[in-house]
């Protein structure tokens, strides 16, 4: 996405080819669509058309992303639903420059017949349409038919169903989901622990940071680094606090947020990572092990797997597993919501619904989730199995991947998705998040004192967001 697909230009400032790989990770992207996020802006069309039935005139679709990824699933629907009386009109703009959203607002505010009556949006940003300033525009999932038995009966995991939901009415759901594990080279675990098995490296590595430092410390007297950035921990850190940046309207440093100056210090102190940044080529030597330390691990749901790693390991491939974390999390992923205005006709609402059921709720063998969990959405051919949202899909799908040694990483992340919390966000994370990890880069080489890279936090803030501080 999911794209990951977002998350969310993440990217920026690197070169085209990487940020396609990126974004397709970001956002959970998925190779059996073909997706790519592209650089060009510009918006792209293209209908999928039913093949005819009956009389009368087919319901167009209107369909807004920013990858091709539901795009793509579109074609798989009409395949696997011939009698369906719809064609989808699909736009793509690419997040790339910031240009989605604001014509994504543009058109939801027009209206019209030429509203988008389907729309996605990735985690970076899906607040502001699920919970935010754009969150009018989308109808609730169960005046569209869709109620929250079926959410419960398909295993959806809780956090998505909370991003996706306002004042308990539930407006989006994903297809993918990106709880996250702590990935691991098998090697340097036999090496150091003496095994390389899932369940006793999740004990070595957590729960709780004390217990991951103490497993630096262990990696470290045999020349290993634990992580390859502070950016790696990052993640585990933001999507585990207890609140989140914006609390009643100002800007809130959650305590576990706000020790991560004192994690990042720690492992730049002690040489327990490479000090490399995410996203750059430092970044992807430590998954290949030709960096400046052999790195044991990274975190990351299975699209840091599949769309990122998998392109970089090289000699490490099969050298990896994954294992739970020292603490829940997620990271990335999109949702799919639908225009308030198509519950106005009858046929058009039934059309949306049971296309979004198909994406997000259908836990059968002919459901989008189980072909992108068992990597079959194109027949005849093995492409990439993803963790998706339902775990009912996951229980019965075959999540054994060559990068991990045939490793079945649906055992894992399950209940990585089940122990990821979708409370603490904002619909300026991104934005936030940006200004505060440049802030603790800051202090962690020395630039500036701890009480001045939180002052200069606030500042920024407050200067770009026009947010006050507690």
């Amino acid at each position: 996405m999911k794209r990951m697909k977002g998350m969310k230009r993440l990217l920026v400032g690197i070169s085209a080819m990487l940020v396609i790989t990126s974004a397709l990770a970001a956002c959970g992207g998925n190779s059996n669509s073909n997706s790519t996020s592209g650089s060009d802006p510009a918006p792209s069309t293209n209908t999928a058309e039913a093949p005819p039935k009956g009389e009368g005139s087919k319901i167009t679709i209107n369909l807004w992303s920013f990858t091709d990824e539901i795009p793509n699933m579109t074609q798989k629907y009409m395949e696997t639903h011939p009698d369906a009386n719809v064609e989808f009109k699909t736009t793509i703009i690419a997040t790339t420059e910031g240009a989605y959203q604001p014509a994504l607002d543009q058109a939801l505010a027009a209206g019209g017949k030429d509203a988008p009556d389907l729309y996605a949006a990735e985690a970076a940003f899906v607040l502001k349409y699920t919970q935010g300033d754009a969150s009018s525009y989308a109808a609730n999932y169960a005046d569209l038919g869709l109620d929250d038995q079926m959410v419960k009966d398909a295993g959806i995991a809780q956090y998505s169903v909370d991003i996706g939901s306002k004042d308990g009415q539930l407006k989006a759901l994903g297809y993918q989901a990106t709880g996250g594990a702590f990935i691991y080279r098998r090697s340097i675990a036999k090496d150091v622990f003496g095994t390389d098995d899932a369940a006793a490296i999740k004990n070595e590595i957590g729960p709780g940071w004390d217990k991951f430092f103490d497993a630096a410390a262990k990696l470290k007297a045999k020349g290993y680094g634990i992580v390859s950035g502070d950016g790696d921990i990052w993640h585990p850190i933001e999507n585990s606090s207890d609140k989140g940046w914006i609390v009643d309207g100002k800007l809130h440093i959650d305590p576990k947020r706000e020790e991560f100056l004192d994690l990042s210090k720690k492992l730049k102190d002690n040489g327990y990572h490479n000090d490399t940044q995410d996203w750059t080529e430092a970044w992807y030597a430590d998954m290949s092990g030709s960096g400046a330390q052999p790195i044991f691990g990274f975190f990351g749901p299975a699209w840091l797997i599949n769309y990122v790693m998998n392109g970089q390991v090289k000699d490490t491939n099969g050298d990896w597993a994954v294992s739970e974390p020292p603490t829940g999390f997620f990271w990335g992923g999109t949702w799919l919501l639908a225009n308030k205005d198509v519950t106005k006709d009858d046929a058009k609402k039934q059309a949306v619904a049971d296309f979004i059921k198909w994406v997000t709720l259908d836990t059968s063998e002919t459901g989008l989730q189980y072909y992108w969990a068992n990597g079959t959405m194109k027949e005849g051919e093995q492409g990439t199995k993803d963790s998706v949202a339902s775990s009912v899909v996951m229980a019965k799908s075959n999540g054994e991947v060559p990068l991990l040694g045939g490793q079945n990483m649906f055992d894992v992340f399950v209940p990585a998705n089940a122990n990821a919390s979708g409370k603490n966000l904002t619909q300026y994370d991104e934005t936030i998040n940006r200004l505060w990890r440049d802030q603790v880069r800051e202090y962690t080489a020395g630039n500036k004192t701890r009480d001045e890279t939180i002052a200069t936090f606030k500042q920024q803030v407050k200067d770009q967001l026009g947010i006050d501080s507690e």
